[in-house]
């Protein structure tokens, strides 16, 4: 039985407004694995991710780190230390949108997530979780804002 009002529906997708929570928050943590990156991002009160209450951001497709102008993709030396050279530097803008894929700023440099059909390595791209209230979210081949990479 359902109650009166009760909707079953996923809530409705907004471009940018779950990455968008990341305003303000520091990067604190670049965490290197097998073949995934994750970042990890100051979190909520009350956060209950297994990353220590951290807000993570798993990225199954390696990102593009770019630090004060220089460009470094995964294969290229010095790609580790870019990306660790945004630790602790606060988010400072947000892009989720078609062409463009995941942008997250900050003051010096800027991480991107937008991998070539060749790159793509599973059923998903990146996933943002770790928030306080529950709230997540997936990116996968064919979704906003990897609409082009459909049929992966």
């Amino acid at each position: 039985m359902t109650r009166p009002g009760a909707s079953f529906e996923s809530p409705k997708y907004v471009p940018n407004e779950l990455l968008g929570r990341l305003l303000g928050r520091r990067l604190n943590a670049v965490v290197f694995s097998m073949d995934y990156v994750m970042l990890w991002f100051d979190g909520d009160v009350g956060g209950d991710d297994v990353a220590g209450g951290n807000v993570v951001l798993n990225c199954d497709v390696y990102p593009v780190a770019e630090h004060r102008g220089q460009v470094y993709a995964e294969p290229d030396l010095g790609y580790g230390d870019a990306l660790r050279a945004l630790i602790p530097q606060e988010v400072s803008s947000t892009v989720e949108q078609t062409g463009a894929g995941i942008v997250i700023s900050f003051q010096t440099g800027r991480i991107t997530i937008r991998p070539a059909f060749d790159e793509l390595v599973g059923p998903e791209i990146a996933m943002l979780s770790g928030f306080a209230d529950g709230a997540w979210m997936v990116w996968r081949p064919g979704d906003e804002p990897f609409e082009d990479l459909a049929g992966a």
